[in-house]
């Protein structure tokens, strides 16, 4: 289990248009955003998506790299960038399921073809969105088992507001007895 506080496993994936991500290297001035999606094949997926696209010349003003994944391959992770009008928002592609698992993100198993006629891949990662310190550590995170009910991304913005302003530590690092 990730714990706020404690170090991101390590991340590399290629992306469209800009080369290998790698967290270790990708140097924001203050935190990146990471945010893994089901594929191509889910439809709030790309609603999710398209409101990421639409902030995140918000999330740059205050210092955020924002960056989306999934484990689709290229062509897939290309057609979902076309259908979300991608110009800001990195996209990355190939995610293995082994760094899925250690980033706690759920594995879901495919039933067939979606309310939108896509397949869905054998297997697929289900939603995550963390923000990650330039030390690599975990500022914040949320995992999901459903596509329904993510983090909504005004809202995240707004509060990276206040935690810039009081320089808010990340919550919910304890991990002693209770």
């Amino acid at each position: 289990m990730l714990v706020p506080r404690t170090l991101a496993p390590n991340l590399t994936v290629e992306t469209l248009q800009h080369g290998e991500f790698d967290l270790t290297s990708d140097s924001p001035s203050f935190m990146t955003l990471v945010c893994f999606y089901r594929g191509l094949h889910c439809p709030v997926c790309g609603n999710y998506l398209k409101e990421l696209e639409r902030l995140t010349p918000a999330f740059q003003e205050r210092g955020v790299r924002t960056i989306a994944m999934s484990s689709d391959g290229q062509e897939r992770a290309r057609q979902m960038a076309d259908k979300i009008g991608a110009e800001h928002l990195r996209i990355g592609y190939g995610l293995s399921f082994s760094v899925a698992r250690q980033w706690g993100l759920y594995i879901s198993a495919s039933r067939g073809k979606t309310s939108i006629g896509i397949e869905e891949p054998e297997l697929f990662s289900e939603p995550g969105v963390f923000l990650i310190r330039p030390d690599q550590t975990v500022y914040w995170l949320s995992v999901q088992s459903m596509p329904f009910a993510r983090p909504i991304f005004a809202e995240m913005v707004q509060a990276l507001d206040f935690v810039i302003k009081n320089d808010y530590p990340a919550r919910g690092e304890y991990t002693g007895e209770v």
